[in-house]
């Protein structure tokens, strides 16, 4: 009977592919066909007579042709996502370059003396929003590198399983990257070209649509998020409840953005009154010049929404740290409005009497913002845990444990921060190239403060649940003494 097939009419037949018996899926209609699937042996026969092998656990074993096409698919359509995401890389290049070669022939065609001012007005309006987009990317890093380590970024700001990731902000800040430049480029070439009216509605569409998807109350665009921001604002704003670490968190981000909030306020000043694609306002002093108020009080605001919490902190649970973090920021307002007081006194007082004020404060508010840095926000007596990865990565071997990374981060933060107060003071803003460039590197800067930031509040919460899980472990004195007694009568 060896070789020939068993009329089985109703069960899938059985045949051995190496040790494991398995299904195949033939029927008794295919019982005919000269194929190895459709032989049974006698031993198999006589163990599935002994129910020694159940009929229903045995597993099917699909067709080699089967795998083979599964595989195929798989790498095709790896191939297809790789193929795409060189598609757009591509194709983001070449938008890039070509809103550079727009913009550049836009300022070639302007004439020399009205070109330097013109290029003064159009960072105005969009090195705040390019600025902006910046520090998104860079947030969007952090939250990648926190994703591969043992850091909880969610637990940290008590978020929900709702909270954008990074690769939703990376999507947010790409299209950020695509929009202002593009604005920027059509508002160069309108204004080259005669448009002046056209022009001067590009930043001001630009800033109305921007305002709007903030805003918009409807479920698109990430809703639960952009409240969350909205709400976390308006507690910095008005610091009436308890401080939570995303109010005082986001409150320092803000900080190292006054200059961005600053040319925030200039360029809707000069939207309000009408003044947008016109240079003469440079040469005079008008409402948005460099005489306003307006100037220093945006500068300072940041400081003293961040100063204001920290006196809440301390009237909640009057710690001597709450209070001198106060202080430090207060010794931010004497170097804005000190710097702000050159357009306001004669030249002779100024360089006699307050420049020294100012270079003095300077001095007092960098120092004493970098200890502040180093010994508290980050509390860099151990090493940090961020870099490295649950899995392995060429980050982790690159910058975890690195002594150099700690040289890197301190020696960097000192001197950003003697930068800072070029960024804040008023009278040193009209080279603008130099002000987009450190406040670029504040930005920077704190991208790296957040890191440590971030981790020393994890290491500080998981040292506090290991001290009441240890807490809960140890038995209460009556639960001691009520106990079971251990001796015997």
């Amino acid at each position: 009977m060896i070789g020939v097939p068993l009329p089985v009419s109703t069960s899938p037949i059985l045949r051995r592919a190496g040790s494991k018996p398995v299904f195949s899926d033939q029927r008794s209609g295919e019982l005919g066909i000269n194929n190895d699937e459709g032989f049974l042996f006698p031993a198999e026969v006589n163990e599935m007579k002994g129910g020694s092998i159940p009929m229903h656990g045995a597993a099917i074993m699909p067709s080699p042709v089967l795998l083979w096409r599964f595989k195929a698919g798989e790498h095709m359509g790896r191939y297809l996502k790789i193929y795409k995401q060189c598609a757009e890389v591509l194709l983001f290049l070449v938008w890039g370059i070509s809103c550079c070669k727009i913009g550049w022939d836009s300022v070639m065609r302007m004439s020399a003396d009205l070109r330097d001012l013109f290029l003064y007005e159009a960072f105005l309006y969009y090195n705040p929003l390019l600025l902006v987009t910046l520090m998104v990317w860079l947030w969007g890093v952090n939250l990648w590198v926190f994703a591969q380590s043992s850091v909880s970024y969610a637990k940290v700001f008590d978020l929900d399983h709702t909270h954008l990731t990074y690769r939703e902000i990376w999507k947010c800040s790409t299209w950020m990257t695509i929009i202002v430049p593009t604005s920027m480029t059509a508002y160069l070439y309108l204004y080259s070209h005669g448009e002046v009216s056209l022009a001067a509605s590009q930043p001001v569409m630009l800033y109305t649509v921007m305002l709007m998807l903030l805003v918009f109350p409807f479920d698109i665009f990430y809703l639960s998020s952009r409240y969350y921001l909205l709400r976390t604002l308006w507690r910095i704003i008005l610091p009436l409840q308890a401080i939570t670490f995303s109010d005082f968190f986001l409150a320092d981000i803000l900080t190292s953005m006054s200059k961005v909030l600053s040319d925030l306020e200039r360029s809707v000043c000069r939207m309000v009154n009408r003044q947008v694609a016109t240079i003469a306002w440079f040469e005079a002093d008008s409402i948005c010049g460099s005489h306003s108020l307006a100037i220093p009080l945006v500068l300072v605001f940041p400081y003293l929404c961040r100063f204001f919490q920290c006196l809440r902190q301390y009237k909640d649970t009057k710690e001597k740290t709450s209070f001198l973090n106060a202080l430090k920021y207060s010794t931010a307002v004497p170097v804005i409005f000190l710097s702000a007081l050159k357009y306001h006194v004669f030249p002779n007082k100024w360089t006699n009497f307050y420049r020294p004020l100012w270079l003095l404060s300077s001095v007092i508010n960098s120092l004493y913002s970098f200890y502040w840095d180093i010994a508290r926000d980050w509390d860099l007596s151990v090493f940090t845990r961020i870099f490295k990865f649950k899995n392995p990565h060429r980050c982790t071997s690159l910058l975890y444990g690195r002594i150099w990374v700690f040289y890197w981060v301190i020696g960097s933060n000192l001197i950003l921060r003697c930068t800072w107060t070029y960024k804040l003071s008023a009278h040193l803003r009209h080279n603008y190239l130099t002000v987009f460039t450190i406040t670029a590197l504040e930005i920077s800067r704190r991208f790296q403060w957040i890191f440590f930031r971030v981790e020393n509040e994890w290491n500080k919460m998981t040292a506090k649940q290991s001290i009441e899980l240890s807490t809960e472990d140890v038995p209460k004195e009556e639960d001691r003494l009520l106990g079971p007694a251990s001796h015997s009568m």
